[in-house]
């Protein structure tokens, strides 16, 4: 039986990941729910991580500068 809410079975856990990796959850948590190893979820995912680059920089620079 098709579901109405995703044509795969596993897109709604893909967008779920997604949606976690792109708001900052820990990849090491992402995998534990999500049934990977921390390599494989980087792996597979890694793609879908669309940063914010200033806000990105701003943590890269803050890190320096302690």
């Amino acid at each position: 039986m098709a579901s109405p809410l995703a044509g795969r079975p596993y897109d709604l856990r893909h967008a779920a990941v997604s949606l976690w990796l792109n708001r900052g959850v820990p990849a090491p948590e992402i995998a534990q729910r999500a049934g990977h190893s921390v390599d494989v979820l980087l792996k597979v995912y890694a793609k879908c991580i669309e940063g914010d680059r200033v806000k990105i920089d701003n943590v890269v620079e803050d890190a320096f500068a302690e």
